[in-house]
């Protein structure tokens, strides 16, 4: 299954400047449920909509958004869009639930050359992995707030890239920013 978004206009080559934006689902709650059914906890609630004026103030325009099918990611989801000026297009994608760095990294080169800014909203420990090994040995002062928050839910990375889907592996990026709610 290819991941593509629909665009209108001239869509970018293979050596454009494209971003990832790793969103980890917000607190979720543990009541007698199968993991996958977990819902948000009272913060999650209050942490999305958070989460989601933060990315409205990034200077993005989101082509796809790939959201996890468990509870959790889709209703840290609904309640963080409500945010954005222009909703992107979304696609719940059931490879992002436990989803391990190599699978991940699989998805990402699934992409279609017509999408710029990708948006994941996922799960830990895949989304920390995911935004370390892509930004690899780079330092700078988001890297280092990230691996000293280790990811908290609700928290986002930004990591730009030159190049195409395909061309996705570990040390291709540059983290830009990281961003959590209760940092």
């Amino acid at each position: 299954m290819s991941v593509a978004a629909s665009s209108e206009g001239t869509a970018p080559g293979p050596t454009e400047s494209r971003r990832i934006v790793l969103l980890r689902h917000a607190k979720a709650d543990w009541p007698q449920v199968s993991d996958h059914d977990r819902p948000l906890a009272e913060r999650g609630r209050a942490d999305a909509p958070a989460a989601g004026r933060r990315l409205a103030s990034m200077d993005l325009t989101v082509d796809l958004a790939l959201c996890s099918s468990a509870a959790r990611t889709r209703e840290t989801w609904k309640l963080a869009v409500q945010e954005l000026r222009q909703r992107p297009r979304t696609m719940y994608e059931e490879r992002l639930y436990e989803a391990s760095l190599g699978e991940l990294i699989a998805l990402l080169n699934e992409t279609t050359d017509d999408v710029r800014d990708l948006l994941v909203i996922g799960h830990n420990p895949g989304m920390h992995a995911l935004a370390d090994a892509l930004a690899g040995k780079a330092e700078g002062e988001a890297l280092a707030r990230m691996n000293r928050s280790g990811f908290p839910t609700a928290a986002i990375a930004v990591v730009s890239f030159t190049g195409s889907w395909k061309s996705v592996e570990h040390g291709v990026g540059r983290l830009d920013d990281f961003w959590a709610p209760h940092e």
